[in-house]
This record gives structure tokens, sequence and C-alpha cells, in this order.
């Protein structure tokens, strides 16, 4: 067996067990590390060396949880989910709930598009938009699996398909360049065209998803969560009008700064600073604040240094390279066998590294020349590396794109990062992914 594909069945079995996603990933890591005879010493420097590509990242969404945790503070999310709530009707009943829950998945993913071109946060948006339409879910009844099914399509569909924002880097910068840089004559207009068939198969996903398997009531508990020395429903019987403004100016400054500095931290200690000074909540209670906010992010930058640490393993192995060459072996002169093959593999290095961004790179080099030599078309290759990339970005413990929305929708602690994030989005789009890639391989 390869040593990347025994490393990532050992996370994913272990992170199936329950066990902490940082802890199997470390696991992994030696396993794979040690399988593929790597001494210790070399395995614990290649996981060190990897661990700072993690870190910014990860002190970025720590900043934002703050900011989060400043704004519950505040009493205004809990206020507008009150008035949301009775403006609804939903303690009285719910008539039209079907219609309200489509609204609010509907607002959700037009979040989540927005966030990767018209207003290019990426992530950054969950931690301060979903924890306070929690009670609004759990008055709904609304299972928090059908959340993370909307805003991880919302998150990763767009970058695939759209060439703007974040789509830009990820269809033009990163694999068009990979693409023609490793033997492929293609353009940019393309890219987009040859995995409009892939996304096809994510956005039937998202249907199945929400109109049968999580379509069914789910109870959850209104969990008022202390932040200082008052909760939020107190805090909110005294905000006053002048303090909603400065909350309202902190939101739009965060994003502003964001976008403006390029960093997540500046924005999020922008707006942290700009509570602060506000009166929204007592002077002294700000360094608890802060610091709870970054409790509640750390699982998140924890798992995301984890994964690099893990990924600078996999790659100092060198078995990413063998696992292509081996699987070409068993395919011969099968062409359909080629193209699964490719998807599964890629699937494999994916859900490890976590990033499709990172994987396009170590794809691109190892996959044009097969595919040229088994006869794909240009287009058919284009749909088999982007494909093939994104595969892990939709369904991996590591991803942002699933630890994005589990952060927002674990705030009260009732959603579970593995069986609630990581499988649904796993079954729903990895699993369409990959008949769609091969289906786009063939017809194309």
């Amino acid at each position: 067996m390869n040593a990347v594909v025994l490393a990532i069945l050992v996370m994913v079995t272990l992170s199936l067990m329950r066990v902490s996603v940082v802890f199997a990933l470390i696991a992994a890591a030696l396993v794979g590390g040690l399988y593929a005879g790597m001494p210790l010493g070399e395995i614990l420097s290649a996981f060190n060396d990897g661990l700072g590509n993690g870190a910014k990242v990860a002190i970025s969404y720590a900043v934002l949880g703050a900011f989060a945790v400043a704004l519950s503070r505040s009493g205004i999310t809990q206020l507008l989910s009150n008035k949301a709530i009775a403006r609804l009707g939903l303690d009285d009943g719910i008539p039209n709930r079907q219609l309200i829950v489509f609204t609010l998945l509907g607002v959700l993913l037009a979040a989540a598009v927005s966030s990767q071109n018209l207003i290019p946060v990426h992530i950054a948006f969950i931690p301060v938009l979903v924890p306070p339409l929690l009670k609004l879910m759990n008055h709904l009844q609304l299972d928090r699996r059908a959340v993370a099914c909307v805003i991880t399509f919302g998150i990763t569909a767009p970058y695939m398909l759209l060439p703007v924002g974040f789509g830009s880097i990820f269809l033009h910068d990163i694999l068009l360049t990979n693409l023609n840089e490793n033997g492929l004559n293609v353009t940019a207009g393309m890219v987009p065209m040859a995995m409009i068939v892939p996304i096809g198969g994510m956005a039937l996903g998202l249907v199945v998803a929400l109109l049968f398997s999580y379509r069914r009531k789910r109870s959850y508990q209104d969990i008022d969560l202390a932040h200082g020395d008052e909760t939020p429903s107190q805090a909110a019987q005294h905000l006053k009008p002048w303090q909603m403004v400065v909350l309202a100016v902190a939101l739009v400054g965060t994003v502003t700064v964001q976008l403006f500095t390029g960093s997540m931290v500046i924005g999020g200690l922008f707006g942290f600073a700009l509570l602060s000074v506000s009166g929204v909540f007592r002077w002294h209670e700000q360094d608890d604040i802060f610091t709870e906010g970054m409790r509640m992010m750390a699982l998140v930058g924890f798992i995301m240094i984890s994964a690099a640490g893990f990924a600078s393993v996999m790659q100092a192995s060198g078995e990413v390279e063998a696992l292509v060459t081996s699987s070409t072996e068993m395919i011969g002169d099968n062409k359909g066998l080629a193209a699964l093959i490719m998807l599964l593999v890629g699937l494999f290095i994916t859900m490890g590294i976590g990033s499709s961004f990172s994987t396009i790179p170590i794809i691109a080099s190892l996959y044009v020349p097969l595919a040229l030599n088994f006869g794909f078309s240009p287009m058919a290759t284009i749909a088999l590396v982007g494909a093939a990339a994104a595969l892990g970005d939709a369904g991996s413990p590591a991803s942002d794109s699933t630890l994005g929305p589990t952060a927002g929708l674990n705030a009260d602690g009732q959603h579970d990062h593995i069986w609630d994030s990581v499988v649904p989005t796993f079954l729903h789009y990895n699993i369409p992914l990959v008949a769609f890639g091969w289906i786009a391989a063939m017809t194309l």
C-alpha cells in the first residue's frame, strides 16, 4: 500500500472514531512517514517545517473569532434574532416554515458565493454571520447539516467556475498556468467551460442534500452563552441607538479594512478595537472576550496548522509521485479506468492537504503528461485536473471549506465537525464530483 493512501486512511478512520482531528493528522503523518521509510527525525523536521504554512490563516481566524464574540457580547445578535423570531411568529407555530427555511438558506448561499468574488473575504464572514442565526435556526428546527452543505457549496463551487475574485486566482493564476507549463495549450476561456460538468455534479448533490437527506426537522437547544459579566440577552436590554450605529460601522469597517490591507488580522483587530471603545461591553471584560473568541476558533487554527505539517511530510516522503506511478501501472490501455484512477488519486492527495489551491501544482505536473498519453482532449484534461484537485476541498477534515461552516455552526457546541460537516459534504459533493468529473473527461 502507498504511504499516502495509508496515512489518509489512518487520518479518516481516527476522525470518524471521534478522535481529535489534530491528533489524527499528527498520527497519520507519523504512520505515513515511517511506512515510507523516513527516519523519525526527518519526519519531525518536515512536519515542523510545514507548520508555518498554516499559521497565518490560523491567527486570522482567531482574531475574527474574537470580533464575533465581541459582537455577540454587545447583545445586537440576540436582539436581531429575537425580533426575527417575533416577526415571523416562530414561537406561535410556523405556518410557512419551508418558505422561511429556504429563504434563510438562500441568504446564506448568496453570502457564501459573494465571499468568493463580490466581497472576497472567503470564510471570514462565517463566524460573524452564522452564530447570530443559530437561535433562529433552532426555532425553525433546521438541520445544521443542510446549512453546512449550503455554505460549503457557496465557498467552493464559485471559485471553480467563475473567473472572478478567488475564481480568477484558481482558474487563471493557478490551474491555467500550471496546465500550460506542463505541456497543455489551453486558453483562459476554456477553463471555466470545462468545469461546468463537474460543478453540475456538486449542484445536484446540493439539491439532494436540501430536498431529501436533511429535509426533516432536527431539534437543538437554545444556549445563551455568557461572555463576561452579562449574557447577550441582558446586554441587549440596554443597547443604545448610537451603539447600534457603532456596531454597523464596525461590521462595514472590518470588511473594508480587510479588503484594503489584504489582511483578515488587521480587519478583525479594527472591528474589535472599535467595539472596545464603544462601551457595548465593560473595558475590563475585553481581555476575557478576546481570549474566548480566540478559543472558539482555536480548533480551526490548530487543524489547519497540523494539516500544513501533514502535507509537508507527505510531499517530503516522495510517495505522492509514487502513488501516481503505481496507479498508472494498473490502468493498461483503458481510458475510462485511467480517468477514474486519476480522480480517485486526486481525492487521496487533496484529502490530506485540504486545499485545492495547493494541490494544483502537484496534480498538474503528474496528470497532464499522463492525460496526453491516454489521448484526452485539452478540455477533458482541464476537467480531470480541476476536479481531482477540488475533490478534497469539499470533504476533507482539514479543509477550510468544512472548518469554516463548523466554526459558525458549532458556536454553541451542538455541531460536530466530522459527522455534521465533513461526512455530509463528502457524500453530497465528492461522490458527484468523481462521477461528473469522469463524465466530463470521457465526453469533452
